[in-house]
């Protein structure tokens, strides 16, 4: 999955939300939807810390407004109700007062306050929620809730909208000889742009930390990993990241920032941004995973704008559907950003598996084989390195090219 260098203090785990101890999931079908699972639930035994983002839409849906509450009392929260299929969003009032059932009938399920549980939603917008049936969908599921693997598929499931398959992970690392499990599941397929996107993303942890340093490892991971993605430069309404710590594998508390606490951050990125590659591989319609580096930046943030850029670009998109190299495009995106750079200084390479060619080298195209090219580009996935000779910053991010397909699913989404 990744590299062996990253992986010399990390294990990783049959994929499992509730592989930290202390948690407990679930998934069914409720009615959202017609027939696939449509709520599922995440426990905690315990109250756990909680660091979440949401999206930077202006139209939040009513769900956030109250997650967003919680965190910002730094509310403890011991349970997540996510119900798929219906965003419940540009709802107003109503749609608040549906989220604030959705809460209060699985806290009185689990004999929690109301205010520990986060309620999320994902699906079609401007559509109130048949909430009766998820009150009862709540009533239902929250007896089920179990630790084992077929109440882990089902939670993971029951997250999913035009989604092909599930996200998730689960590693394991050690802190002063303890066992930290993290486990993470994540939807998301179209509408994904910077700055959370439709997408959905819990992360479980048992691990024993300071909420400052939990809050620091987690949002500073987001920018390289959740922000660095792009299906469709849309970014929608619901959406958010969080991460539930608990506490129970009672390792000795990490409350400074020393070597247990960069080993922990390592992890948790691997989760984020293996979990951000995933909904950029199961784009709406895609048939090819893009991975873009730029290096040699002034700033990181000039590196990561670059990338966005060129990943954002409908021209770039459509020409990697195409199989075609047209480098022409990809410094085209990057002159459109404003960044100040010198495309004298300029190189452009494709790679992957197949081998490496470069197609632009300082400010001069280079004469390449089209054959070999097209060997690469046929491939589902594909680098695109580029060197800029500006500075010492570099960022990664993921995107996917642009079909036929991708028109088609969005064309016919409500019906």
């Amino acid at each position: 999955m990744n590299d062996t260098k990253e992986n010399n203090d990390i294990k990783y785990l049959t994929p499992k939300i509730t592989a930290p101890k202390g948690f407990l999931s679930g998934g069914l079908h409720s009615g959202v939807k017609k027939y696939k699972k449509d709520l599922s639930i995440i426990y905690s035994k315990t109250p756990a810390l909680c660091s979440a983002v949401y999206t930077k839409n202006v139209v939040k849906a009513p769900p956030l407004w109250w997650c967003e509450k919680l965190t910002k009392n730094n509310e403890k929260i011991q349970a997540i109700v996510i119900n798929s299929g219906n965003a419940n969003a540009c709802t107003g009032q109503k749609g608040y007062e549906d989220a604030l059932v959705m809460a209060k009938t699985a806290a009185d399920m689990l004999s929690i306050p109301q205010n520990s549980v986060m309620v999320t939603s994902t699906g079609v917008i401007g559509v109130f929620l048949p909430i009766e049936k998820i009150k009862e969908g709540i009533k239902n599921l929250v007896p089920l809730l179990n630790d084992d693997d077929e109440s882990a598929d089902n939670c993971a499931r029951g997250i999913l909208t035009t989604d092909t398959f599930k996200k998730e992970i689960t590693l394991e690392i050690e802190i002063k000889n303890t066992k930290v499990t993290i486990s993470g599941i994540a939807k998301g397929s179209g509408m994904i742009h910077p700055n959370m996107a439709t997408m959905l993303n819990f992360i479980t942890t048992d691990v024993n930390i300071e909420k400052e340093l939990l809050d620091e490892a987690f949002k500073s991971n987001i920018d390289d990993s959740f922000n660095m993605i792009t299906v469709d430069g849309e970014t929608s309404t619901n959406d958010m990241a969080v991460i539930l710590a608990n506490g129970m594998a009672n390792n000795p508390i990490i409350n400074k920032k020393d070597e247990d606490f960069e080993k922990f951050k390592k992890a948790l990125f691997i989760v984020t941004r293996e979990l951000a590659k995933d909904i950029v591989k199961d784009g709406e319609g895609a048939s090819k995973f893009i991975e873009c580096t730029v290096k040699g930046a002034k700033t990181k943030k000039d590196a990561r704008v670059l990338v966005k850029a060129i990943l954002n670009s409908s021209l770039v998109k459509t020409a990697f559907f195409g199989e075609d190299a047209n480098w022409g495009r990809v410094i085209s995106a990057m002159g459109a950003t404003e960044i100040d750079f010198d495309p004298d200084k300029v190189t452009i390479d494709f790679k992957n598996e197949k081998g490496i060619i470069r197609l632009y080298e300082n400010g001069t195209p280079v004469i390449f084989d089209e054959d070999f090219a097209l060997k690469i580009l046929k491939e589902k996935e594909i680098k695109i390195l580029i060197q800029i000779n500006e500075g010492d910053f570099e960022a990664t991010g993921w995107g996917c090219d642009l079909s036929y397909d991708y028109v088609k699913i969005n064309a016919e989404y409500r019906s």
